[in-house]
């Protein structure tokens, strides 16, 4: 039994890194669907029947809890994966959460009326299907009041990040940044919508200017995983070994992760 992890990609890699700092005893199944990456240029049908495969593997694997780290899954995918495909022996839990947690200053629990909070122009930086999606929007509405989103869709950057050219991802982010400030020249907050963004967050930070603070969303799911499983123990693995599944070349996969973490990664054919 352990945590499963889910991503379209490499991009995932960031949570897990998070979560294995703050939960260094804890067992998890990695997921990395590249084969089928990017996901956010897909239609929200394919999405779900993508993520739903995946993550059937992973209760295979013995994961009876698995986060959705890929933004544009949770976006397109797991609020109807919640209504009526999660068993309820299981869980399914989403990035969003803990990122609108941080940003409105309040519980996910918290069902009081949407109030006023202190940052009311925001900049979210998202793959055009979670930007599509409206999600984070939706969920925001449900907290706050009075705060402006201006959404950009960042079209060919995990596409780049995937394949290593961090040089053409940067090129892109700051191109990304540049358009986004022609309809928001002076966003409060940036949210970094993609769980590959992370490994980009020095250059969203460097183009946006220290003035901003930028939200990423490792750290925040790392802390709200840890407080769940404070709350929800049985949910927590017994297990003792690290697994990485992948429907890509496990070969490529793994070059690729052991780059971007600094530290071997070996993943198997899902």
């Amino acid at each position: 039994m352990a945590v499963g992890i889910f991503d379209s990609g490499l991009g995932g890699l960031t949570v897990l890194n998070a979560v294995q700092k703050r939960l260094p005893d804890v067992p998890f199944v990695y997921f990395g669907d590249n084969g089928h990456a990017p996901y956010g240029v897909r239609d929200a049908d394919d999405i779900y029947e993508l993520t739903t495969a995946a993550v059937s593997r992973m209760f295979e694997a013995g994961c009876d809890l698995v986060i959705i780290a890929c933004n544009t899954a949770s976006a397109a995918a797991l609020r109807r994966m919640q209504e009526g495909w999660v068993p309820t022996d299981k869980r399914v839990l989403g990035v969003f959460v803990p990122l609108i947690e941080a940003l409105t200053e309040r519980q996910w629990g918290d069902n009081s009326p949407p109030r006023e909070v202190a940052v009311k122009h925001v900049a979210l930086f998202a793959t055009p299907a979670t930007v599509a999606s409206r999600a984070f929007q939706r969920e925001l509405a449900f907290r706050a009041i009075g705060v402006d989103v201006e959404a950009q869709a960042c079209g060919g950057v995990v596409d780049a990040i995937e394949e290593g050219d961090m040089i053409l991802a940067e090129a892109l982010v700051r191109s990304h940044v540049d358009a986004l400030k022609r309809k928001m020249p002076k966003p409060e907050a940036a949210i970094l919508g993609c769980t590959h963004y992370p490994l980009m967050e020095d250059v969203f930070q460097d183009a946006l200017g220290a003035d901003v603070d930028v939200y990423s969303q490792a750290n925040l799911v790392a802390a709200s995983l840890e407080d769940y499983l404070n709350r929800r123990p049985e949910f927590l693995g017994k297990g003792t070994e690290n697994l990485f599944l992948t429907t890509g070349d496990p070969a490529k996969v793994s070059s690729r992760a052991t780059q971007f973490l600094r530290r071997k990664i070996t993943f198997t054919a899902a």
